[in-house]
């Protein structure tokens, strides 16, 4: 074997060896080293003609295919219904190339990582009610009816606050009509607001022109009062049929319901509740409630043991989404 043929196949078996005890980091130092060394520059031309690139961009481009997460796209379950996807991701190779070429000997390549949409969106599947997020996605979220309840929203938001949690208000628009400054008080700390139709119906047993009077009278209101404009309806009651799930999305909204229900209606006790949501909640998980005694006395221990399973607290918007959690965000 010639000089030149053994100094290429030094370099092969250097990159490999990098590659294979996983310090990819360190191919860009070990490269530089084999391309500005003395006498090597032949063989670093040689690798380059061999494969057509550079080690470097060769090394990050194994690592890609390595670390590659596929989507997961949004579909219908038969008992779930509608099932948004979830976000795949991957080492963006060319952004991560060119800062890797920035960067100064023994710099650990900062790899840039893109996320990949799914084919399947959630808006892709048609009318169908929600009761749950991706199960790949370690996001869960409460959602809080508001109908009635006014002395318990002020303690719970001051837990919200303690605790950095984004949740879901979806109001009543006549609570709202009675309670405008209560419900700007809401946004103001920062949570998602949503339509609860207006008089609190059974929305099955109305006419469409009603069912479409109580949706739209909130929907007004949270954008004449609040500057809301709203994305999804929970019906009262978890009470509905295809044809409101129908009007709904005929005015822009979804239908959320729930996956775990606190039942706080019913007085539990706060430990009691507490207890069922640790047990209860995984990924993606819609968790109701009220603004009880319950629900308020129980709030920061749910969100202790929501956390304690490495699951991140969102809005039903950041939930529902196909977006990727933020990884330091569950460490």
């Amino acid at each position: 074997m010639g000089n030149q043929s053994k100094k290429l196949a030094a370099v092969l078996a250097g990159v490999t060896a990098v590659i294979l005890i996983g310090q990819v980091g360190s191919v860009r130092t070990y490269i530089t080293e084999i391309r500005d060394g003395p006498g090597t520059q032949n063989a670093f031309d040689m690798f380059k003609e061999a494969t057509g690139e550079d080690a470097l961009l060769s090394a990050i481009r194994d690592k890609a295919a390595e670390t590659r997460i596929a989507p997961v796209n949004a579909r219908v379950d038969r008992v779930w219904k509608a099932i948004p996807g979830y976000n795949g991701m991957e080492i963006d190779v060319e952004a991560t190339y060119r800062k890797a070429l920035s960067g100064t000997l023994n710099t650990k390549i900062a790899y840039v990582y893109r996320q990949i949409q799914p084919e399947i969106q959630l808006r892709d599947l048609g009318a169908h009610p929600i009761y749950r997020g991706n199960a790949s996605k370690p996001m869960v979220s409460f959602m809080i009816n508001v109908a009635w309840g006014n002395e318990y929203i002020i303690p719970m938001l001051d837990t919200l606050d303690a605790e950095k949690v984004k949740a879901t208000f979806f109001l009543d628009g006549s609570w709202l009509s009675k309670n405008v400054d209560l419900a700007k008080e809401i946004q103001k700390r920062g949570h998602e607001l949503s339509n609860h139709a207006y008089s609190h119906p059974n929305m099955s047993r109305l006419s469409a022109e009603r069912a479409r009077l109580e949706i739209s009278k909130t929907q007004d209101l949270l954008h004449t009062s609040l500057g809301v404009e709203n994305r999804w309806f929970a019906p009262p009651s978890g009470d509905f049929n295809q044809k409101t799930v129908d009007i709904a999305s005929s005015m822009g909204l979804q239908t959320v319901l729930w996956t775990v229900d606190t039942v706080d209606w019913r007085k539990p006790s706060p430990d009691a509740v507490v207890a069922k949501i640790a047990k209860n909640t995984e990924a993606g998980t819609l968790i109701l409630m009220h603004p009880t005694a319950s629900s308020s006395g129980a709030l920061k221990g749910m969100i202790q043991s929501i956390r304690a399973k490495g699951l991140v607290l969102g809005t039903v918007t950041e939930t529902l989404s196909s977006e990727r959690v933020n990884a330091s965000a569950v460490e």
